[in-house]
C-alpha cells in the first residue's frame, strides 16, 4: 500500500515542507512539515533518522525548491552561534548540503 501524508494543505496559499529520510527502512520517507521553523527544530531535535533532503512546495505559485543548503546553513549558524557542536543525529545532514552548496557557488555563472 503506497504511503500518503497525514496532513494535506488546506486553501489556495500554502507552503508544504517534505523532509525526505531514508530512516531505518532504508527507503526514501517523506514526512510533510507545515512550516520551516518545525522543520529546523525536527531536524535539531532528532526527529529524523538520516534526513537528506528538504524541498518545498507552494500551492498557489506553483513552484518547488530545495532547501537543503539553506537549511543546512542555517542549522550551522545556530550551533555556531551557541558555541556547541553539531548533534551527531544532523551532522551528516548539515555537511552533504554544505557541499553541495559550496560545490554550486563554486561553479562559474
Amino acid at each position: 500500500m503506497p504511503w500518503t501524508p497525514g496532513v494535506v494543505p488546506y486553501g489556495a496559499d500554502q507552503t508544504v515542507y517534505l523532509v525526505v529520510d531514508t530512516g531505518t527502512r532504508g527507503s526514501e520517507l517523506e514526512i510533510e512539515r507545515a512550516d520551516l521553523e518545525s522543520v529546523i527544530s525536527d531536524l535539531i531535535s532528532g526527529r529524523f533518522n538520516d534526513p537528506v533532503r528538504v524541498v518545498a512546495f507552494n500551492t498557489l505559485e506553483h513552484w518547488a525548491r530545495d532547501l537543503s543548503a539553506d537549511i543546512a546553513s542555517e542549522i550551522q549558524a545556530r550551533f555556531d552561534i551557541a558555541g556547541d557542536e553539531l548533534p551527531e543525529h544532523v551532522r551528516d545532514f548539515v555537511a552533504a548540503n554544505s557541499a553541495s552548496a559550496r560545490q554550486l557557488s563554486a561553479q562559474p555563472a
